[in-house]
């Protein structure tokens, strides 16, 4: 393993940023230290001959890492956990001894080579956003009659004639669960946590075979089964016709390339983005005819939530859905639900 290194400061960190992300997406880590001006750039690699590419058109050096260099660093590190709503922790080791594989309620991601364990801003807003839009499905509101599910998840769209087709396989998705397909998925962590929120069928692509691998690794670990990995180009991989949610964790030229094929999706979940690379996108996902429904910001990032399914999706609809869904779910007798 290599791994390439700058020094640089915030101008210069402004100006190549999007460009390193191009290149190497979540692979690049910025690391800062309270008190100092400059900044390290570095994106980690066991593929020399990338890395000399991008020392060549970015500057920088080339240092080769020891075989052991994931225990070395992670030896003494405080175990990480992350918590989604309350329906969800995510564990970086066992050690936290807050966790069991056997629960439906947790993950176990440890922390490796260039893949995180949820706490990058956009894995983190992503899973805050899934978590949401998936309240009402699975086991709670599957237990539910169709009638009540119907009245509570749609009571506030008042469907025009454009979005009946979208409501009608809204309701199919939450007496069977729900589909999803996971773009960029590294760790897998998407994926497995979409599993553990109701998801019966799961497509998890990523062009890097070790990515692949340390997620499947990752399903294994967490006995998960119902994921289907592929090592795959999101730009040449065929899409399927018709699936409930898509997370898209990308950057964000990759995204608006793409955008045309994501429409096949109900729902949309996109981050890794940039907050100066927002306009451009919003403008693409307004001529694809898609329409953002709730967007999230930390720090420089964002994440969003939109639908081509239907077009009329008023902001933050899907929160006030959520609420309703809730309130039926609290009211079933026998059944429990955790709201955020």
């Amino acid at each position: 393993m290599f791994v390439w290194r700058k020094r640089a400061g915030a101008g210069w960190l402004a100006a190549n940023e999007v460009a390193l992300r191009e290149i190497a997406g979540r692979r690049l880590a910025i690391v800062s230290t309270p008190g100092h001006k400059n900044a390290i750039a570095e994106i980690a690699s066991p593929n020399y001959s990338e890395l000399e590419k991008i020392r060549k058109r970015f500057g920088g050096v080339i240092e080769k890492l020891p075989r052991n260099w994931v225990r070395k660093f992670l030896r003494g590190q405080k175990p990480k956990s992350l918590k989604i709503a309350k329906r969800l922790v995510i564990v970086s080791s066992t050690a936290s001894g807050k966790m069991s594989t056997s629960k439906s309620n947790c993950l176990l991601i440890p922390a490796g080579a260039a893949f995180g364990t949820g706490e990058h801003a956009t894995t983190a807003m992503t899973l805050r956003l899934l978590e949401r839009m998936t309240r009402c499905w699975g086991a709670q509101a599957a237990s539910l009659p169709v009638s009540a599910a119907s009245r509570n998840f749609f009571e506030k769209f008042r469907p025009s004639a454009g979005c009946r087709r979208m409501q009608a396989g809204s309701l199919r998705s939450l007496a069977r669960g729900f589909s999803l397909l996971d773009l960029g998925t590294g760790s897998g962590i998407l994926a497995l946590a979409a599993a553990r929120f109701g998801a019966k069928r799961i497509i998890a692509i990523d062009h890097d075979p070790i990515a692949i691998a340390t997620a499947k690794e990752n399903a294994r670990r967490n006995k998960i089964e119902q994921v289907d990995f592929q090592v795959a180009d999101v730009r040449q991989w065929k899409f399927p016709a018709r699936i409930d949610i898509i997370t898209a964790n990308l950057f964000s030229g990759l995204l608006i390339e793409i955008l045309p094929k994501l429409k096949c999706a109900e729902w949309l979940i996109l981050s890794g983005v940039l907050r100066e690379q927002e306009p451009q996108l919003l403008r693409t996902l307004k001529r694809n005819g898609i329409a953002v429904g709730e967007r999230r910001r930390r720090g420089k990032w964002i994440a969003m939530l939109g639908s081509a399914h239907p077009a009329e999706l008023p902001r933050r609809c899907i929160g006030e859905n959520v609420r309703y869904c809730e309130q039926n779910v609290r009211a079933t007798p026998g059944k429990k639900f955790d709201a955020a």
